[in-house]
Formats: C-alpha cells, sequence, structure tokens
C-alpha cells in the first residue's frame, strides 16, 4: 500500500550542531533508492509502506547504534490506489493557487 512520510530523525543530547549526524540519516535515506525529499525540518519518503518503515528504521539506527540517543517524528499519508504523492499533492495546490 503506497505510504508517503514526513519524518524527522535527530540526535539528542550532542549539542548544538546536529549537521554530520543528520547527513549520515539522509545518506541511508537517499541511499534506500526510495523517493525522497529533504527540507529543512523534514524528509519525505514514498513507497509501499514496509519498505518504508523499513528505511526509516535503518536511518534511525544509523545513529543508535553509535550508542546516540535519537528522536523520531513521524507522520504517514497512507493512499491505497495511488502513487508519486509526494509531487501530485504539491501540484494540486500549485494549481488551485494559480487558478
Amino acid at each position: 500500500m503506497n505510504t508517503l512520510v514526513a519524518v524527522a530523525i535527530a540526535p539528542c543530547g550532542i549539542g548544538d550542531e546536529m549537521g554530520p549526524e543528520v547527513a549520515e540519516v539522509v545518506r541511508v535515506i537517499r541511499e534506500s533508492g526510495l523517493p525522497n525529499r529533504t527540507n529543512s525540518m523534514f524528509t519525505e519518503i514514498e513507497g509501499e509502506w514496509d519498505e518504508v518503515m523499513d528505511v526509516v528504521k535503518r536511518a534511525t539506527f544509523v545513529l543508535a547504534e553509535r550508542g546516540i540517543r535519537t528522536e523520531v517524528v513521524l507522520k504517514a499519508d497512507i493512499r491505497p490506489g495511488r502513487e508519486n504523492m509526494m509531487e501530485k499533492k504539491v501540484e494540486t495546490v500549485e494549481e488551485i493557487l494559480g487558478a
């Protein structure tokens, strides 16, 4: 079943600069081959439920396995029979705004 998630995976207790650790997380997500897009707050990932959740788990554990306390915030949109929702949802809003 098609699943679109917005996930923020971040280390806790390492200080103010988290860029290197967040980059490790994003690298795991990008190497998954699933459609994804990163912005300043979240990374979106789209695919089948089990595939997406496996990527979230691996991206989380890349930090946790190093002994880093890791926080995960996740929002999921499960849309049976839909694909490419990461792009189509934004296109729909842009069309409405342009009308």
